[in-house]
């Protein structure tokens, strides 16, 4: 069964570096991200749709940037699910990113297999879409009268893809993806069409998490994620959690050369679970914005039914 599971672990391997060759000269689009990833991982990677084995429901609002003019605002509702003794994980999202004259709505859908091991599991993710975009270019106030390139509005629709790696015990959790494989959002002129089409513009994120138990009623989960862009400097999200008698939360996390982050957690009952961010910028924009806020509200359909893959109040 081990020998047959390690041939398995080798194709999905095999299918997944292929896939990140194959898209080596492809163009990103931009994902919307959030400070509470780590507790909708759905955001961030593929794979993990279904792997708190329970049906569920997360609604995720983040308010950037207060008070500068056109800030970014994002909501997305996730849902995903394992059925019982399967390996099928499967998963839906709908989401709206505004930022200034720009609003992308959009739906994906998730599909995840997992391999299980004696304490552990691999899981390969693929998620495909479609999203709407849309620009006021016309309503833009420019120094250049009759500015071509505002003289015109954009309403389209795009296909989105993305795929990911997830290997996790119970204490512990390590994966790998490229949540968005298509360009869509972004219009190049013909020059930046011709500089991108040498050079990779996806998004590569690395993820990883540990569960410290301290005692029966203290839990600390720190964890990590890692964001590369071609052109740009990684970007490392920081991240330490405590949980108490697991109801209470609170956290803390920093995003280097952007903010730093506080984070409170309430399971108010077995079903469902409050959370709440607050993001102070660190970098130039702390001049013209009062932080940022994000909420969190998920709702578990039967938790009786909930596989230990994950603890689901820690992941």
């Amino acid at each position: 069964m081990i020998d047959r599971n390690l041939q398995i672990m080798k194709k999905i391997l095999f299918i997944f570096i292929a896939f990140i060759a194959g898209y080596t000269l492809a163009l990103a689009q931009q994902a919307p991200m959030y400070s509470q990833y780590m507790f909708n991982m759905l955001n961030v990677n593929p794979a993990y749709a279904g792997n708190r084995a329970v049906q569920n429901l997360t609604l995720l609002h983040r308010h950037q940037w207060v008070g500068f003019e056109g800030n970014p605002r994002t909501s997305s509702l996730s849902w995903d699910m394992r059925a019982e003794d399967s390996n099928n994980g499967f998963g839906a999202q709908i989401y709206n990113d505004q930022l200034g004259v720009e609003n992308t709505t959009g739906i994906q859908g998730f599909y995840s297999y997992k391999i299980p091991f004696n304490n552990a599991s691999l899981a390969l993710g693929l998620s495909a879409g479609l999203l709407n975009f849309t620009a006021a270019y016309t309503d833009v106030t420019t120094i250049q009268p009759n500015d071509p390139a505002f003289a015109e509005n954009a309403n389209t629709f795009l296909p989105t893809a993305g795929i990911g790696l997830l290997f996790a015990s119970e204490k512990w959790y390590a994966g790998i993806s490229i949540p968005a494989l298509l360009r869509t959002k972004d219009f190049l002129s013909e020059a930046e069409a011709l500089v991108n089409k040498f050079g990779a513009t996806n998004h590569y994120f690395l993820t990883a998490g540990y569960v410290f138990e301290v005692n029966p009623n203290l839990a600390l989960k720190p964890s990590l994620l890692f964001k590369a862009v071609s052109g740009a400097p990684l970007q490392t999200d920081i991240n330490i959690n405590a949980w108490w008698n697991q109801k209470w939360g609170a956290g803390a996390s920093f995003r280097t050369g952007d903010a730093v982050v506080a984070m409170l957690e309430y399971q108010i009952t077995n079903t469902i679970r409050l959370g709440y961010a607050f993001d102070y910028s660190i970098s130039q924009l702390n001049a013209f914005n009062q932080g940022t806020h994000e909420i969190m509200l998920r709702y578990e359909f039967d938790t009786s039914k909930a596989i230990r893959v994950l603890s689901p109040r820690y992941y």
